[in-house]
Formats: C-alpha cells, structure tokens, sequence
C-alpha cells in the first residue's frame, strides 16, 4: 500500500485541473483503510529482548471543519489495529489498540483538480488488549497508552465539486511503557508511519 501511496502522491500533483477552495464553515467526511507500520526497531526490553511490532491494516474515519479558508481541524478514528509482537524473532504477544489523532491542517488551493495538504496535531494511542503468547504466555503484559506528535501529508484527487479520492500518509509518535508481572522492563518505541487510503465527502 505504501508504494502505491507514495506514487499517486508524486504523481498526481502534476495533474492540472479546476478545484474550488475549501470556505470556513464546511466539512468533510471521509472513509477509507489505514495501514499502521511501525518501524523496523521497536526497542529492547528487559535488557536482553528486541521488540518488533508487526503492521496492520484497519478501516479509518476522518471528519475535518474548516475553521478558515483552507484550514481545517480534522479528527481521526478507526477501528481497532491488532498488532503481533515479536521478541527476539518469536511471537510474544497479540496487541490491540486505538490511535485517535486531532490534526490542524492546511490545504493548498491552487486551482487544481489535485490539492495538496499538510497537518500536525497530538495522538492519544490507547492501549485496549494484550493477550500473552508463546514465551510471555502465562506472564502479565501491561502496556501503557501513549500521547504524541503527529505529521499527516497528502493529496486529494477531486471526482466532482463534493467528493475526492485521498492518498495520505501520517508519522506518529508512539512510545508504549511496558510492565511484565507488574515490574518495569522498558519502553517500546513503536513511531509507525500510517498510510491510508479514503473516500472524502464535501458538505
């Protein structure tokens, strides 16, 4: 998915065309799939136990209000991303969890059919399931919920005045504070890149 996001990113973005601005007071809604990719080193726990956490694709939700011409205040919602955990290479844990992210975000009118967009704001990662396998099965796994930046880019490729097909890609900063049978053994630093794909409705 990323490969093909980053491509209609690049390439899009010469497409000339008509687009209206987006005014105070309108909308959106949007609809579409995320994958949540964390990077490659999550972290070592306990001193000894490389973390890696595994990728994940779930529906996503956007509803962004213009408050100025342009600007917009969009909120992202999903459905829960379930995570595989590795330590050391084999399969320790089944982690769920839900990453709402509030973003301030501007969108360049500039008379084309493809707009570009860029958005910063705060994410609020919560932590809703650790089931233990393998090596940690029998053990407690707590995991703490995170707050963080975040960065969102992208473009919006218009299909009409109301509706537009997005091409989007988020980094945002996760850091999950990790207790086994109630004892510290370090923080995994989960930071993924999240690219997505959606539907979006003018109102």
């Amino acid at each position: 998915m990323r490969n093909l996001i980053l491509a209609a990113i690049a390439g899009l973005s010469l497409i000339p065309g008509a687009v209206a601005a987006q005014d105070a007071g309108t909308f959106t809604l949007g609809i579409g799939l995320g994958n949540v990719v964390p990077k490659d080193n999550n972290g070592t726990l306990a001193g000894v136990f490389k973390s890696s956490v595994g990728e994940n694709v779930q529906p996503t939700f956007t509803l962004e209000y213009f408050v100025y011409r342009n600007v917009g205040i969009e909120v992202l919602a999903a459905t829960p991303f379930k995570h595989n955990v590795r330590l050391n290479g084999a399969k320790a844990a089944e982690v769920t969890e839900l990453p709402p992210t509030v973003s301030l975000q501007y969108h360049f009118d500039n008379g084309q059919q493809i707009v570009p967009f860029v958005g910063a704001g705060v994410n609020y990662t919560a932590v809703l399931k650790e089931k233990e396998v393998g090596p940690l099965a029998g053990t407690d796994l707590d995991l703490s919920n995170s707050w963080g930046l975040a960065a969102h880019a992208g473009v919006d490729v218009k299909v009409n005045e109301t509706n537009a097909v997005r091409f989007d890609v988020r980094y945002i900063d996760i850091n999950l504070d990790a207790r086994l049978n109630g004892a510290d053994i370090g923080t995994a630093k989960v930071d993924p890149m999240v690219w997505g794909v959606s539907w979006i409705h003018r109102f």
